[in-house]
């Protein structure tokens, strides 16, 4: 599949999403920085925009709930791919500016957590002002002010005109996030083996089993899965609606016989998409649940029909 002319992503430049954008443009795709998840999705529904690029979960931090609840609400969107992308923190300042001159350090909450013990031990004193995300912090770095600092991805530096004092300062140094690309609804990516298939389930009501049940239609079926997140619907207490990850793709049969179990249960199924895997784990659904299994006993059952 050719490149996008055009990727909305959380902006501004310098952001991990950007990072994962870059991933999937090319040479001539134009990059569109904008504020939120639900403006990179508008700007696919709109067609100001081919593909929108947007955080789903960090490996510490968990799921982003601003966009499971943006793919629960918007309808015309499809997830046709995901990126990791490790997140690395740097320390960075205006020229001339020193670690003991550092008053105030300006960053997202997530990477302060994420440096706060190597900024306790090296810049005891600083106070944190919170910011939007980590290149808004650079961002508000005035030049010349050699008592501000940021915290943010690596390649903020340059694009702000910062210089930077201290690279890779968060605690995990295996930390990931991933990134989804999301377009206007449409038939999936072929299947690969290494795929993944995204839906978002409710529960029909608030009973004992309800879970369990749910969960049935994919352990009967031997299909695992890689992420599951419930998030309130908000209409009242006690109903949550699930966001599922499982492996496989929507053409093996084992993924397509789950989903229609979860059609006939739950009031409201969202097919998100199958797309491949970041990763390039292999697909594989436990027991008798291959494509030639199911195939197999589909010409018995037609064969006791009489057919």
């Amino acid at each position: 599949m050719s490149q996008p002319k055009s990727i909305a992503y959380l902006g501004p430049a310098g952001t991990f999403t950007e990072m994962a954008a870059r991933q999937l443009a090319g040479e001539d795709t134009a990059l569109i920085p904008v504020g939120s998840v639900s403006e990179a999705l508008d700007s696919v529904l709109d067609g100001s925009a081919e593909r929108a690029v947007v955080p789903i979960e960090n490996s510490l931090e968990g799921g982003v709930s601003a966009t499971m609840d943006a793919l629960a609400t918007y309808s015309g969107v499809q997830i046709f791919g995901e990126y990791l992308v490790p997140v690395t923190f740097d320390l960075m300042a205006s020229p001339g500016t020193t670690l003991e001159s550092i008053q105030t350090v300006y960053t997202h909450p997530v990477a302060y957590a994420q440096s706060r013990k190597w900024l306790q031990a090296r810049v005891p004193n600083h106070s944190h002002i919170p910011t939007a995300s980590t290149a808004a912090a650079a961002k508000t770095v005035i030049s010349g002010h050699t008592s501000d600092a940021a915290i943010a991805a690596p390649g903020a530096a340059g694009l702000y005109g910062l210089v930077t004092l201290a690279s890779d300062i968060g605690e995990n140094k295996e930390a990931q996030t991933r990134f989804l690309e999301v377009g206007r609804s449409g038939a999936p990516k072929p299947r690969t083996g290494f795929d993944k298939t995204s839906v978002i389930v409710e529960l029909p009501d608030d009973r004992p089993g309800g879970l369990l049940e749910m969960l049935e239609q994919f352990a009967a079926r031997g299909v695992n899965l890689s992420r599951i997140e419930s998030r309130p619907v908000g209409d009242r207490f006690g109903r949550y609606r699930f966001n599922i990850d499982a492996q496989g793709h929507l053409e093996d049969e084992a993924i397509a016989e789950a989903l229609m179990g979860l059609h006939r249960f739950s009031p409201k199924v969202i097919f998100l998409g199958s797309y491949p895997r970041a990763d390039k784990s292999e697909s594989v659904h436990r027991g008798n649940n291959s494509n030639p299994a199911y195939e197999s006993a589909q010409q018995w059952l037609e064969s006791l029909r009489g057919n």
